[in-house]
């Protein structure tokens, strides 16, 4: 018998967010290995979308020493609905949780709610609303062009952090 995340919530596929030192390096990399372009690109970041094996591979230019190049993990789920009930559980298990409804994340307006393991990895479950934004001028740098949103802390924190430097 299969497992479940949550019965009756049909998961499309894993979501991958990678930190990544020098962005073009990596792209190039990516691009070899998956054998596809990626389907959004936007200063400091990246996304592939990958059918087989199901998977939405993020890039994201950051800054970073020893920790290592993961930014956070996720399940892209379809619909709020599906983000909701996994929340539910989440809370019910007695998990700390964090929504963000219609936030503004990866180029993208997407529902989630994040929650993190014992070693501090974040993982978000989240609903993309609407897909492919355009870029916004704002104070961002490259380097933390692709960690503004889509980063390792929800995005209403590391937007608002990356928007005071």
């Amino acid at each position: 018998m299969a497992q479940e995340l949550v019965p009756n919530v049909r998961a499309h596929k894993a979501h991958l967010a990678l930190n990544v030192k020098d962005f073009e390096v990596s792209l190039a990399f990516y691009r070899k290995l998956l054998g596809i372009e990626p389907g959004k690109v936007r200063t400091g970041y990246a996304k592939f979308d990958l059918q087989n094996p199901p998977l939405n591979l993020t890039l994201n230019q950051a800054v970073f020493g020893e920790r290592g190049a993961l930014s956070h993990l996720g399940i892209q789920v379809a619909s709020t609905e599906d983000v909701v009930a996994t929340r539910d559980r989440w809370r019910a298990a007695g998990l700390e949780t964090l929504d963000e409804m219609r936030t503004d994340c990866c180029y993208a307006v997407q529902d989630k709610t994040w929650v993190s393991d014992p070693d501090g990895n974040r993982w978000e479950v989240f609903v993309v609303l609407e897909d492919n934004l355009p870029e916004k001028q704002s104070v961002l740098t490259t380097a933390t062009a692709g960690a503004a949103c889509c980063s390792n802390m929800p995005a209403a924190e590391s937007c608002s952090r990356s928007a005071q430097s």
